[in-house]
Parts: structure tokens; sequence; C-alpha cells
């Protein structure tokens, strides 16, 4: 494949012209010249193929409405930026966190000895029973915010709104909390 050549110029006037024209086909274009970019931007920072194929397909859909309102002078630089800071939102998503809260809980089991399987069930609804009686000996702070943020699913930001706690100590409440309710399984464990 041959190295595509970056004509600034070019890429100035397919703006303009889709600005005028609202010509979806010119913008396709152009972001066809930059896709491999794009791709490799998502790969570097979400590390995974699907991830960054949909998030190609967003970008564009980005694109589209920025190009309307943003005055631009160097489309690849300014696609760039937009890349990396769609991929750096995206990994502060809500998905990513909730993906994060499944793997602490996971690990909070793991930490404690116990390996869940399909036969394991007794031994499921035995943790499940301690771990509601753990949270109930929490301190009412840490024991709001443990329910709220892995029971409700509730962000940081959601939590400090709902609890008017302050950010830190929400943070700080649910770690401490974390923490009390790993010693307090390993003991009901022993």
């Amino acid at each position: 494949m041959p190295p595509i050549t970056v004509d600034v110029e070019d890429d100035l006037r397919a703006i303009s012209q889709f600005k005028k024209t609202g010509d979806m086909q010119v913008i396709g274009v152009l972001y066809k010249k930059y896709m491999h970019l794009v791709y490799g931007v998502c790969l570097k920072y979400l590390k995974n193929r699907e991830e960054s194929q949909d998030a190609v397909m967003q970008i564009f859909e980005k694109l589209v409405e920025k190009l309307r309102t943003q005055d631009i002078d160097n489309f690849k630089s300014w696609l760039y930026v937009l890349t990396k800071n769609h991929c750096l939102m995206y990994l502060r998503s809500a998905q990513h966190k909730n993906l994060q809260k499944h793997k602490d809980i996971t690990e909070t089991h793991v930490e404690s000895g116990h390996l869940l399987h399909h036969n394991d069930e007794p031994l499921l609804e035995d943790d499940l029973q301690s771990l509601e009686k753990c949270i109930e000996t929490l301190q009412n702070e840490q024991k709001r915010c443990i329910e709220l943020f892995y029971l409700q699913n509730k962000s940081y930001k959601e939590v400090e709104d709902i609890t008017q706690y302050g950010l830190n100590k929400v943070k700080s409440y649910i770690q401490n909390g974390k923490r009390n309710l790993k010693i307090c399984m390993d003991k009901k464990s022993e």
C-alpha cells in the first residue's frame, strides 16, 4: 500500500465543502484517508480490537457533529486529539467502572479463598448470607456507600450526591468498607 500523503489544504477544502453542502460522502472520503490512524490510536488506548472497531464508528459520528461547529487548521492533528479524548472518556465510562466493580467483587471472593463453581451453589448461598451479615456490621457511612456503589451500581459522584459526604469521604468509606468486609468474610470462613 503506497504511503498516504497528507495535504492539509485538501483536508481543509473537504471540510469547507462539507460545511457548505452537508455532503456525507466528502467526509467519508476524508475519514477513510485517516481511518488507520483512528483505529491505531483506539487500539493503543483500548487494547481490544472489537472495542476499537466500535470506537472508530462512534468517532465518525462525533466527527460529523463537530466538523459543523469547530474551526480546524490541521485535520489530522485535530482528529488524533478527538480520537484520543474519545478513548480516554470511554475508559472512564460507566461500562468500564461496572467491569471494574465486578472484578473487585470477584477478587474479594478469590482473596478470601473461595473458588466459585456451578457445583458450589450452597457455598455461594452461604457466602451471600455471610456477606449480607458483614455489611450489617459496617459503620453507617461505610454501609451506605458500599450499598450504593456495589449493590446499586452508582458512581462515586452519584454516591456523593445522594449522601452529601464529599467525594474524598465517599472514596474513603468505600475503600475502608471493602477492607472491613474482607476481614469479616475471612473470619467467617475460618
